[in-house]
């Protein structure tokens, strides 16, 4: 039976490797024999055996010279290979297998200095540690197997591993070489080199192939992560303490709720504390930013979680965190709108309302940034400026009434500048879109609140950033440029409205002048009205120096007042409500915002006005006058009602004094100027109590004698008279 190809191959192998055995023990014979004193004769007839034989087992022939003897030479004992030689034979084996491979792929791939051809798609760094094909070195199998074949039909192969102190003279094997082996050496010596099995000769000293050594110079690179090419940057210079802090703040912000917010807060705020405060703040802002606008197409409700986050965060840490988010919230906002990402430019355009709304930054920022879009009112703006009013449009406007009035002016005016200059062209001005946002502007300037902002009240946020006290982190003054200004040092957001340039330094200067005289002024008066504390001189200044109530308010919010000293507030307030030539309403609705914030002024000014109503024998006839209209617009706007007068007993002819008579004459005919509806109301409030019914027969009895004089006011008095009896309490 004829035997098989792989049968054949396999004896072929067998029968080599026993020539090679073979070979391997004259070899070891012959260098025994050396050691031992021979003739010459001797000693040359084994060289001429040895070298016969060896030629023989190579299948090379071999030409019988002469050999003259080298005494001096020494040649050192071989020793046989040891098993960690041959795992490191093994080693070397599989590395040059694993290079070439490397080199075949290189090839397919066409990777060049360490980068494919073409496009960078991000995969380079794959192939950092691979070289180019056309620079390898590494000879391929075929060629190693061709040249192998070619050198031993053209020389004679001999294992010589050993180098003379001659260099003229080389000692092989247990044999002097001859004239003619030392010709033939080079190219022994660079088969040798190239040849695979060049190492299989006795643990002697052998000298490194070619491929060796570049397999040597190539580091073994590890499998690496792979990092998005916008993040490697970042990466590589990152201390890793400071990726994992990012990688765990990552983490917390994917599980961010409006049921965990406060917990979140929490853990994220002992986490920025770990790590040095400015990149703690750094990477806060990025991944706020990411985890935020880089996403899905977000609602109301997503934006309001995370500003209420960052508002808690702002609160527990520190203002800066909240500033600094402001200004990279600008800068990726003028990023992605350059590149028309709507998505993204949205749902940054929610998150800075919802800032807003959460008392993060003030509406002067929110109205500068919508004055800067009207000036262009491209498509981008329109749907911006649409996003912004529909989330936090009407309490922009309770903020600041004038400020919405100029930015209705400016959208106004760049709409007519579009119109003269499109002409006929009506499409670009009158889409849906622009229609919608004009429509919107003019419900908000009307007062009209649309049904889509009626979103979640979020109370239980509210109340938690309420005990954080998150009015003094609010960041007021600032404007769009300003966070894009890239020249901005130290703490840039305390800076207040005046930024200090080159260009307006008199103005600035001139204006400082003007508010330290103006604050020198208001000192010097609360000196004058007997205010003699810090807490009620700041309480003052504040009250007479606010632009509006609602500015007074919120200053007044700010204040650092410590215990009881909150007291003074209303105590200041009515003061400051006498002391006018003229009656002002200012103060009515100033103390009846602060009422309406907090019961407790609403009981120091019932006591403040008890005060007062004891000491009406003594004071000026304009107080009197001022503290009665004063309480008669509060009773009138329902801050009070007439149960605060229930300390005077009005049916009792000796208290009324001439002082005391006019003062509470002047109070009802206050009140009798109002409509019926609202006189109604107002006496039918204290006839629904029982323990009110000494009052309600003193007040009878005092409109009965002494208001109904004025005939003028007979109607309104019966109406009062009806609705003290109401004690079913109907109103009108």
């Amino acid at each position: 039976m004829e035997k098989s190809r792989q049968e054949k191959r396999k004896e072929a192998r067998l029968a080599k490797n026993a020539r090679k055995n073979q070979s391997w023990l004259q070899r070891q014979k012959a260098s025994k024999s050396t050691e031992k004193p021979l003739n010459s004769s001797h000693q040359n007839k084994n060289d001429e055996t040895a070298i016969s034989e060896t030629s023989r087992d190579m299948g090379v022939e071999n030409t019988k010279s002469e050999v003259h003897p080298r005494p001096s030479t020494k040649v050192p004992k071989i020793t046989q290979k040891s098993k960690f030689d041959k795992f490191l034979q093994l080693d070397h084996t599989r590395a040059e297998d694993d290079l070439e491979l490397e080199r075949k792929l290189a090839k397919k791939l066409k990777v060049k200095g360490g980068k494919l051809k073409g496009e960078d798609l991000g995969l380079n760094m794959l192939f950092e540690g691979i070289s180019s094909f056309a620079d390898e070195a590494l000879p391929s199998k075929k060629y190693e197997k061709s040249s192998l074949r070619k050198k031993r039909k053209k020389d004679k192969l001999l294992p010589d591993d050993l180098e003379s102190e001659d260099p003229n003279v080389v000692a092989t094997d247990g044999a002097v070489p001859s004239k003619s082996s030392s010709r033939k050496r080079p190219k022994k010596r660079k088969s040798l080199e190239e040849t695979k099995d060049g190492n299989n000769d006795g643990g002697m000293g052998i000298e490194v192939s070619k491929p060796m050594e570049s397999l040597e110079k190539v580091p073994a690179t590890a499998p690496q992560k792979y990092v998005a090419p916008h993040l490697r940057s970042r990466a590589r210079n990152e201390l890793e303490e400071y990726s994992q802090v990012r990688r765990q703040l990552r983490g917390l912000l994917n599980r961010l709720s409006e049921s965990n917010v406060e917990s979140i807060t929490g853990d994220v705020s002992v986490l920025m504390r770990s790590i040095p405060r400015g990149i703690a703040s750094d990477i806060f802002g990025e991944e706020v930013l990411a985890s935020c606008a880089h996403g899905p197409r977000g609602n109301e409700q997503h934006a309001a979680v995370f500003a209420s986050f960052v508002a808690g965060m702002a609160s527990s840490v520190g203002i800066d965190f909240g500033a600094k988010l402001l200004a990279l919230l600008a800068k990726t906002f003028e990023d992605e709108y350059h590149k028309e990402d709507n998505i993204s430019l949205r749902n940054l355009t929610l998150l800075l309302s919802q800032l807003c709304i959460f008392g993060v930054c003030s509406s002067d920022l929110i109205y500068d940034f919508l004055i800067v879009l009207s000036k262009r009112l491209t498509e981008i703006d329109v749907s911006t400026i649409l996003t912004v009013l529909q989330c936090c449009g009407m309490k922009i406007r309770a903020d600041d009434p004038l400020a919405m009035k100029n930015f209705i002016a400016s959208v106004q005016n760049r709409v007519n500048e579009l119109k003269a200059s499109c002409g006929d062209d009506q499409e670009k001005i009158n889409g849906r879109r622009m229609e919608f946002m004009l429509e919107t502007i003019c419900d908000i300037k009307n007062n009209k609140k649309r049904l889509k902002e009626d979103t979640a009240p979020h109370t239980r946020i509210k109340k938690w950033l309420q005990k954080l006290r998150v009015e003094d982190i609010l960041i007021s003054g600032l404007n769009w440029s300003k966070l894009l200004d890239p020249n901005k040092k130290g703490q840039w957001w305390l800076s207040g409205d005046i930024a200090s340039t080159a260009d307006n330094v008199e103005e600035v200067a001139n204006t400082i002048d003007k508010e330290v005289l103006e604050a020198r002024k208001l000192l010097q008066l609360a000196a004058a009205q007997r205010m003699n504390t810090d807490a009620r001189k700041a309480i003052f200044c504040i009250i007479m120096s606010g632009e509006d109530y609602i500015d007074a308010f919120e200053k007044l919010l700010r204040l650092d007042l410590h215990g009881k000293q909150d007291r003074e507030i209303m105590r200041v307030l009515v003061e400051c409500c006498l002391q006018e030539k003229v009656f002002n309403k200012y103060y009515t609705i100033l103390a009846s915002k602060l009422c309406e914030h907090d019961k407790n002024h609403k009981f120091t000014l019932q006591f403040c006005l008890w005060d007062h109503f004891k000491q009406l024998d003594s004071i000026q006839l304009s107080r009197s006058m001022h503290l009665a209209k004063f309480v008669a617009e509060m009773v009138a706007s329902f801050t009070l009602s007439l149960a605060v007068l229930k300390t005077v007993d009005l049916a009792d002819i000796k208290q009324l004094t001439a002082k005391r008579t006019i003062h509470f004459r002047m109070l009802f005919e206050a009140i009798f100027e109002y409509p019926d509806n609202l006189i109604w109301n107002i006496f039918t409030r204290v006839a629904v109590t029982p323990e009110l019914e000494s009052l309600r027969d003193g007040i009878e009895f005092f409109i009965k004698y002494v208001v109904e004089s004025n005939k003028s006011l007979g109607a309104k008095f019966k109406l009062a008279r009806k609705a003290l009896n109401n004690a079913e309490g109907v109103l009108m």
